[in-house]
């Protein structure tokens, strides 16, 4: 593993350990070189699994991390997490992959997203729909507050 500090090729595992559910392995590591520690994850690799972009239609190589970055966006400031952020985006990429098809729409992760935001905080779920669903106007957003609070209210 090379050190992202000193670019150094030795180093020496302290800790290994599972990381959300199991799905990966989290290794924190130490440069012999410059001393420095830092984590690394480590993965079962995936067969490909190709997302079709709702954009311009062209496909490109499924990347977690995608997910993760959009959610993390939707959600700075919030008390959520970033295990809780970790573990949805395990659960969706365990999901796409166990539904053994080449080629998913990034519509369908976006929708699986909204989902998961929508049960675990109202304004990250505000924020991600707003982007992702491409609102042109206010009206839309309350729209969508209309619809949260509905569903408040069925609940209650």
């Amino acid at each position: 593993m090379r050190c992202p500090y000193c670019d150094g090729n030795d180093d020496r595992v302290l800790d290994s350990r599972p990381s959300s559910a199991g799905a990966a392995v989290k290794r924190r590591r130490q440069c012999d070189s410059c001393g420095r520690r830092y984590t690394t994850y480590e993965r079962v690799a995936e067969t490909g699994l190709y997302v079709i972009k709702k954009s311009d239609q062209r496909r490109e190589p499924f990347d977690r991390t995608k997910i993760l970055r959009g959610m993390q966006i939707a959600c700075k400031g919030r008390p959520v997490g970033i295990e809780t952020l970790e573990a949805i985006t395990d659960e969706i990429e365990k999901i796409l992959y166990n539904k053994s098809v080449p080629e998913v729409s990034s519509a369908e992760i976006g929708e699986m997203v909204v989902q998961r935001l929508q049960t675990l905080d109202q304004v990250a779920y505000v924020r991600f729909a707003s982007v992702y669903r491409q609102f042109e106007d206010a009206t839309q957003f309350g729209e969508l507050v209309q619809g949260l609070r509905r569903n408040d209210r069925s609940n209650e």
